[in-house]
C-alpha cells in the first residue's frame, strides 16, 4: 500500500481528519528539528520553533495551495520562525555542522567533497568531537546568508528552485550564494588546516 502524499494528509485533515495532521507531524518533525537546530545552536529553541512552525501550519492550511508541494512550505515557515527566535535573542547564528568534512579537491571549491572526505584532518588520532568542533569554529566564521543555503542544499537535498522559495531570493542568487559558501568555506578551512599544521611543527 502506497503511503498518502503529504499533499493528500493536508487535504484530508481539512475536510476533518485530525490523524492526517498527526500523521504530518510526525513524518516531518524530525527533520524540521534538525533544520532549525543548525538555525539556532540551541535544541530547546528548536523544539520551540518546530511547534510553532506546525501551528501556524495548522493555523494557515486552508490558504494552502495543494496543487504544490507542502515540504518547501513547512520549511520556509520553519526558516522564517527560526530567523524571528534569532532576532529576539538577538545573538549570532550558530550553525552545528556534524557531517565529516574531509579534503576535496585542491581549489577547495566543492563542499560536497569536503562532507564525503573520510580524513577529516591530517591527524588520524583525533576524536570525532574534536573533528565536530574543529568543522562547527569554521562554520561559525561562514555569513549567516551563505551557510542558510549549504544547509538547505547539502543536509536536506532541496532543489535550488524550492531553497529561492523558502529563503525569498532568486534562483540565480541562490546559485551565486552556493558557490561563494563553498569557496568561503574551502579558504577557510585550508587556512585552519595550515595553522593547525604550524603549530603543531
Amino acid at each position: 500500500m502506497t503511503a498518502p502524499t503529504d499533499e493528500t494528509l493536508l487535504r484530508e485533515y481539512l475536510d476533518g481528519k485530525t490523524a492526517s495532521f498527526e500523521l504530518l507531524v510526525r513524518r516531518h518533525a524530525p527533520e524540521l528539528h534538525q533544520f532549525v537546530l543548525r538555525f539556532t545552536g540551541n535544541s530547546m529553541a528548536a523544539e520551540d520553533v518546530v511547534q510553532e512552525t506546525f501551528l501556524q501550519v495548522h493555523n494557515a492550511a486552508e490558504s494552502f495551495d495543494l496543487s504544490r508541494r507542502f515540504k518547501p512550505w513547512l520549511f520556509t515557515i520553519g526558516a522564517n520562525k527560526a530567523r524571528d527566535h534569532l532576532r529576539k535573542v538577538s545573538r549570532r547564528r550558530e550553525v552545528s555542522f556534524d557531517a565529516n568534512v574531509g579534503g576535496g579537491d585542491e581549489s577547495g571549491q566543492r563542499f560536497i567533497d569536503l562532507l564525503a572526505g573520510e580524513d577529516v584532518l591530517p591527524h588520524d588520532e583525533m576524536q570525532q568531537e574534536e573533528r565536530r568542533r574543529f568543522v562547527r569554529g569554521i562554520m561559525e566564521s561562514v555569513p549567516a546568508k551563505l551557510s542558510e543555503v549549504l544547509i538547505l542544499a547539502y543536509f536536506h537535498r532541496f532543489a535550488y528552485k524550492e531553497i529561492a522559495e523558502i529563503v525569498g531570493i532568486p534562483l540565480g542568487t541562490v546559485k551565486s550564494r552556493l558557490h561563494a559558501a563553498i569557496a568561503c568555506f574551502g579558504e577557510r578551512y585550508r587556512d585552519a588546516i595550515a595553522q593547525r599544521i604550524g603549530d603543531d611543527e
